[in-house]
């Protein structure tokens, strides 16, 4: 198995230790992820936080595919916030998230998501959802809760979950269950380093590809994990995998289309305008370094955009594979073959979208330090579309 010892070198700088996640070994094969043995039990006492967008799809829609991508990711950098440089599990669904912690910072978590859920509301008009579920509650029905750890780049990890559980707590909290509700008026999240600046990424090879599949809960775990391994091997013969970030980095354009998203995330209760301009006139001078590759205070551009596309997490295990790839036709037609034939012997769901563009937003906690993290969705619906198809089927 390619693995290495978890430490200081992949999980970013000032982080404080978490006793069993700093614990569990970082992986730098992600095809060693579709093998259970990778995963380790998430303790009894720790708690599940999950969160999604009600009415996404119809939201996806309308265009505001890029709103969606941020409110979601919203969730995640208020608990990183939260954290104080704590190290904990987190994942980016595309239109929510999902993230573990110990029960120490159980009332911190559940303040930062109330806040997001009404940041979202008062900023966006969107509504979100909360919930944060005990995982002994999980195991009291039936499901399991595991996490493993993968390094795309020696910068950055990224949590993988399998088990059932993070799928069961997000339908918990679908039906109203462990509720979290918005925070009131004037409560407002930390979403320091939320960046949304990078121009959407278009297909260099076809089309970019939203691929999910999903085991059946009551399928053989070997065969569903040799499945996934097929699955991720055909991926290969791709440039890089598919990944759809080339090794340069993403495009940057002035003013950032993501602006005002980003000015929105940052004000708190301040000024939008005032927010806004600051932006501009920080993202013309970062403009400034990128077209003429000058550094200054550490800050390497160069450096940057190439950490940028390899941190970037455009596949994930998530109780399912999740791939958003660019991807040829014939590869496409081999890997939905692939999947239906797995379908077909009662191994997995899938749901496939296809698109022009993949969109990434980013957590940036310092551009001087190579730990900055990078969500990777399809520009036209990604999961959230693919996961209708999977809907589809039931």
């Amino acid at each position: 198995m390619n693995e290495r010892s978890s430490g200081d070198d992949a999980v970013g700088a000032g982080a404080v230790p978490s006793e069993f996640y700093d614990a569990l070994p970082v992986h730098a094969g992600f095809e060693d992820l579709a093998d259970g043995a990778a995963y380790r039990p998430v303790p009894d006492d720790w708690f599940v936080g999950t969160a999604d967008i009600v009415g996404s799809t119809e939201l996806i829609a309308a265009g505001r595919y890029k709103v969606v991508n941020t409110v979601g990711a919203a969730v995640i950098s208020a608990q990183i916030n939260a954290a104080g440089g704590r190290r904990f599990p987190f994942v980016f669904g595309g239109d929510g998230a999902g993230f573990g912690f110990g029960a120490d910072r159980l009332d911190g978590a559940r303040d930062a998501l109330a806040r997001v859920i009404g940041w979202a509301r008062r900023e966006f008009d969107i509504e979100m959802r909360g919930a944060i579920v005990p995982v002994g509650a999980i195991r009291a029905a039936g499901y399991e809760l595991a996490v493993a750890r993968y390094a795309p780049s020696p910068g950055v990890d990224y949590a993988m979950f399998s088990g059932g559980g993070m799928v069961w707590a997000e339908g918990e909290m679908k039906r109203g269950h462990y509720r979290v509700d918005a925070a009131p008026e004037g409560d407002y999240p930390d979403l320091n380093g939320l960046s949304c600046r990078w121009t959407p990424l278009r297909s260099r090879h076809g089309k970019i590809l939203s691929l999910l599949a999903i085991p059946r809960a009551d399928a053989p775990a070997a065969a569903v994990a040799e499945a996934m391994r097929r699955i991720i091997a055909l991926t290969v013969g791709l440039e890089r995998g598919g990944h759809p970030v080339p090794v340069t980095g993403p495009g940057f354009e002035w003013p950032p289309l993501g602006l005002e998203l980003e000015a929105r995330a940052r004000r708190g209760g301040g000024s939008l305008m005032l927010h806004k301009l600051r932006l501009l006139a920080e993202t013309l001078f970062a403009l400034f370094l990128f077209r003429t590759g000058r550094g200054v205070g550490g800050f390497d551009p160069g450096h940057y955009v190439e950490t940028t596309s390899a941190n970037a997490d455009f596949r994930k295990f998530d109780d399912g594979l999740k791939m958003t790839i660019d991807c040829d036709a014939e590869t496409r037609d081999r890997l939905e073959a692939m999947l239906a034939e797995a379908a077909a012997k009662n191994l997995l769901d899938y749901g496939l979208f296809e698109q022009d563009e993949a969109i990434m937003t980013c957590i940036v906690p310092s551009v001087t330090s190579d730990d900055h993290v990078h969500f990777v969705d399809g520009a036209a619906g990604g999961y959230t579309t693919a996961a209708l198809a999977i809907k589809g089927r039931d």
